[in-house]
């Protein structure tokens, strides 16, 4: 969509070099051609200067005069040339010379067979000297698990990393030119059996050490407990439950102390730990048996921590209120807040709008500025630090960004990469080192060597491709000359027109469009399905930019959802904000994800610890119920501790406008403006469906639970509990979607009776996803069975909704949550999306390119609601999808021919409620036992706890046979033109005789 900046007298007067113009210029045409998108970041992310992201906005992290990017590929000898993901932390030597960069996160790699390589898949420590102008990589350090804990001791000689779910600390010490572990004992045990809640496990994270370098404290995230740690004799000393009812039995359910994740110290004496779960930094005395001093409560979820060299002050990285905590260390008190957005002349978020999640602090070495990373808005904010400020100031109500002016506010901002994630600072201020957690996956991941190719019939012809979509994520290492005054406004500018802070004429013209929409649709159904892409799915239609080599799940599959994109929009542009299930439902529900899920999801995907806490859950314990007695009640198998996440708090959840904690979802939005709502399936309990439970007779699978009102739906958070469905059944893939439609059509069917429909309906259909076959009842055990059933269950949905008399003030938007399980030949994120009902456009391709914020937009304007957060509140709606003249509409349903195999009721023809599929009557290439033998061992009880390189690659030779290999390079080409000819070279044998 073409954007021309209009600029506003309010903005910091600067003058935008003329290449930045010229290039957003050509981003805004591509964007509303739908041409490949410029600037995908590859293995060597150095090379591009700007990207347009999956979120709608735009990095330029060579924007900074002299700024360059040094890789972080850590010499494996089986990948020469890769690059590694998600650095988290740095930190840099007393002396100033030596740069530590800490990776935790995914970087696991897969051999030819799909096998993980143990010797290949670790983290790492990249060494750097920093001394020079140009850091210099002189080591890389492997450690098997991390979680962003890493600290140097004081004299120089040692630093510390937090061994993450191997429950240990590695101690590395120098060895001559080199930094290596001790042969013996080279790691510090913690000691924990298992974390705390349901099946966790523990995790150490963030380091603290004392001034002496004689102890460090530990913060272990999953057990709510600092460990005291001797150095000298490389042990666990103490360990301190942090929550107030194990230290005070009269405190007993009070919440405190949860999910530590970062530490610090204070002389020998005082250490700090962050708890972002409970908004409060716990105070501690650790000068002989550790305990609990104080608790400071802050205005939203601390993470990192730094104190000034005077240790007067500590600073706290507040990532869901994007603030930064400001704490006089004698009096232990909280003496103000900073926002970190932008200056308020740029951004004045009169709303107190969130997203920037702010994640990491450095001061410059005068201790003049305070220079803070916003992962969520891809800047560095340059902060007045003005200490005699806060001394003894008392917070004032008002917006942070307001606060943030009175304490000298921000100054400035500077563009990075991706989701930057930490910042360090050279000895002479002239150097900010900066980690980019994400790149832009791109069409073509380049994983495949053919010099190390193998011949094994079917497999792979080339060896181990990793392109997983977690793997294409590499890490960025940017060093950024510290910008004077002039090039800081010039940069301030860059980053407000890459977030969209501005208005333009496009916005103008967009807002007549969805205020006569507001006029007419009363009802939005807003569905969301699981982890395709556009080319697997909607490859081979007659028009837009698909690739039909890709789409194994195409016409024959999938024929609704090709019917509803020829007879409404076909989005051949669109992108799912998200990379996985677990970022990718917050962004779908949420325009954002919040700093802890950003940091937490890769290393749950690789198997690295934690818990799938995504989805309103913390550590598999519904937190939506606030009495652990109640929870007990609710679920059997939750642990008898009083102690244990007490309250409601979702340590994941985004805040809401004004920093109003957790309620930062699109059904929060909804209930603010008054609207009347529904929950088919979103953010449920999960562990509740599977074989086990169904051993412990709990929630078997049932059909229509209606009939003896079973429940099968427990919402985790608190906004759900009155507007959920009890009878709809959530992610459980061996119940077909057909019968969750069924549950839906007889509510449908009430309020056709009576006339009155909820404005706003969450649908869940998930089986798209495919697995658990050996499950799955009524014959749907098969990938091929399992696509059909969701494509005819969401095309029923339209169905009902078209022959009801809400046709006229109805629209259906439907998104899958991210697009990780499967080829793309534009983009990793490139997934499809859908809308019919009233006032859609039909028969046209809108190739804009939109995404999942956009989609949320277009729901929130429709209906009249105000924005979640930041990044709902700049992106633009899907006007380009509607039309404000009306034309009729309808929809019948078509059933999947693979469906006449199964035992589902979607009857012959007419019969079934819908027209017969014409062509090649769908059978499944291989029965359930196949799929079975296949993915036996993998777990489908929750979204994507499988291995995703390997399970792709099954689901691919088994719907195309071992002799087509996997997809591996990406064109990026545009195929919309010469459609016909393209589809006749790819089409079926059966289909090339029939023509």
């Amino acid at each position: 969509m073409k954007r021309t900046t209009a600029g506003t007298a309010a903005m910091i007067v600067a003058i935008v070099l003329a290449v930045f113009v010229a290039t957003r210029h050509e981003a805004g045409a591509r964007r509303q051609s739908g041409e490949a998108r410029p600037g995908h970041f590859q293995a060597s992310p150095s090379l591009e200067s700007r990207a347009v992201l999956p979120t709608g906005m735009t990095i330029t992290p060579m924007a900074a005069q002299g700024s360059f990017y040094v890789p972080l590929n850590p010499g494996l000898e089986d990948f020469p040339d890769y690059a590694a993901g998600q650095p988290v932390t740095s930190v840099m030597s007393p002396d100033g010379a030596t740069l530590l960069v800490l990776t935790s996160g995914y970087n696991e790699m897969d051999d030819a067979l799909g096998r993980r390589m143990k010797r290949d898949s670790n983290e790492y420590v990249f060494v750097f000297d920093v001394s020079q102008d140009t850091p210099r990589k002189t080591q890389v350090l492997q450690v098997a698990n991390t979680f962003d804990g890493i600290a140097w001791n004081p004299n120089g000689q040692e630093f510390y990393v937090a061994g993450g779910v191997d429950d240990d600390v590695h101690v590395f010490a120098k060895n001559g030119d080199e930094w290596a572990e001790a042969e013996a004992g080279p790691t510090i045990k913690l000691g924990h059996e298992h974390g705390l809640g349901i099946d966790v496990k523990p995790e150490a994270a963030g380091i603290g050490v004392t001034a002496d370098g004689k102890k460090l404290v530990v913060a272990n995230f999953e057990n709510d407990s600092v460990s005291v740690v001797d150095v000298a004799a490389r042990q666990k000393i103490a360990e301190l439950d942090l929550r107030p009812g194990k230290e005070d039995e009269k405190k007993t359910g009070v919440a405190g102390g949860e999910f530590p994740f970062w530490g610090g110290t204070k002389g020998n004496d005082t250490a700090y730990v962050s708890s972002p779960r409970d908004r409060q930094i716990v105070v501690l005395d650790i000068s002989g048996e550790p305990k609990v001093t104080k608790r400071i409560a802050v205005p939203g979820e601390p993470g990192k921590m730094i104190l000034d060299r005077a240790q007067q002050y500590l600073y706290a990285a507040l990532a869901t209120d994007d603030d930064v905590a400001t704490i006089n260390t004698g009096e232990n008190v909280l003496t103000g807040t900073i926002g970190t957005t932008a200056p308020q002349p740029v951004f004045s978020n009169p709303q107190g709008l969130m997203g920037s999640n702010p994640n990491s602090l450095v001061l410059s070495p005068d201790e003049k500025w305070l220079y803070v990373t916003n992962g969520g808005a891809n800047s560095v904010a340059v902060i007045n630090n003005i200490p005699p400020v806060w001394k003894g100031f008392t917070p004032v109500a008002g917006p942070a960004d307001q606060i943030g002016q009175q304490l000298g506010g921000v100054r400035g901002l500077i563009p990075t990469g991706w989701y930057p994630s930490s910042v360090s600072v050279s000895t002479d201020g002239k150097m900010l080192y900066v980690l980019d957690t994400k790149s832009v996956p791109g069409p073509d991941p380049g994983g495949c060597r053919n010099t190390t190719s193998i011949a094994r019939g079917g497999l792979d012809d080339c060896y181990a491709q990793n392109e997983y979509i977690l793997q294409l994520n590499k890490g960025g290492f940017e060093a950024i000359p510290t910008p004077g005054n002039d090039e800081l406004a010039s940069l301030t500018k860059q980053v407000a027109e890459n977030n969209h802070y501005e208005s333009d004429a496009q916005r103008a013209a967009n807002e007549k469009t969805m205020e006569f929409l507001r006029q007419h649709i009363h009802h939005v159904i807003y569905i969301i399905k699981e982890n395709r892409t556009y080319d697997q799915v909607l490859g081979d239609l007659p028009e837009g930019n698909g690739d039909p080599k890709l789409a194994v799940l195409g016409q024959k599959l999938s024929p609704n959802h090709h019917q509803i994109a020829q007879q409404f929009v076909d989005l051949d542009n669109f992108d799912c904000s998200g990379d996985v299930s677990g970022e990718g439902w917050n962004w779908s529900t949420a325009a954002r994800a919040t700093d802890v899920v950003e940091n937490t999801y890769p290393i749950n995907y690789a198997e690295r610890g934690l818990t799938y806490d995504y989805e309103g859950e913390n550590r598999n314990i519904n937190v939506g119920i606030a009495s652990p007695s109640a929870r007990r009640k609710d679920n059997p198998d939750t642990p008898d501790d009083d102690d244990l996440l007490p309250g409601t708090n979702d340590a994941d959840a985004p805040d809401g406008p004004g920093g109003d904690a957790g309620t930062g979802y699109l059904w929060d939005a909804a209930l603010r403006a008054k609207l009347t709502l529904r929950n088919y399936g979103f953010f449920l309990e999960g562990g509740r469906y599977g074989a086990e439970t169904a051993k412990k007779g709990l929630i078997p699978v049932i059909r229509d639970p209606y009939k003896t009102k079973t429940r099968v739906a427990f919402p985790d958070k608190v906004a759900l509990m009155n507007v959920t469905d009890p009878y709809f059944r959530g992610f459980d893939l061996a119940l077909p979607d057909y019968w969750r439609y069924t549950e839906w059509k007889r509510e449908f069917d009430g309020y056709v009776a009576s006339g009155k429909m909820p404005n706003l309906e969450f649908i869940r259909l998930m089986r798209d996803h495919f697995g658990d076959f050996a499950a799955a009842i009524d014959g749907t055990g098969t990938v091929e069975a399992e696509m059909g059933d969701n494509d005819y269950a969401i095309a029923k949905v339209i169905e009902a909704v078209a022959h009801s008399p809400f046709a006229n003030s109805t629209i259906i938007c439907i998104v899958e949550d991210d697009a990780q399980n499967g080829p793309d030949h534009v983009d990793a994120h490139r997934s499809p999306a859908l809308i019919a009902g009233a006032y859609v456009r039909q028969g046209v391709v809108v190739s804009t390119h939109y995404d999942t914020v956009n989609m949320l937009r277009t729901i929130e304007d429709v209906l009249g609601m105000k924005p979640m957060g930041i990044n709902d509140a700049v992106a633009e709606p899907m006007a380009d999808v509607f039309t404000t003249e009306y034309k009729p509409w309808s929809y019948t349903a078509i059933v999947p021919e693979v469906l006449r195999s199964t035992q589902l009721p979607v009857g012959n023809g007419a019969a079934g409620g819908g027209a017969v599929q014409s062509g090649t009557y769908a059978k499944p290439r291989h029965d359930a036992a196949y799929w079975a033998e296949k993915t036996k061992g993998m777990d489908f009880s929750v979204e994507d706890h499988v291995d995703p390189d390997k399970f792709n690659r099954l689901v691919w030779y088994g719907l195309v046979g071992d002799d087509v290999p996997y997809p591996t390079a990406r064109s990026g080409r545009d195929l919309r033109g010469n459609r016909d000819e393209l589809l006749k070279e790819n089409a079926a044998p059966e289909e090339k005789e029939q023509n």
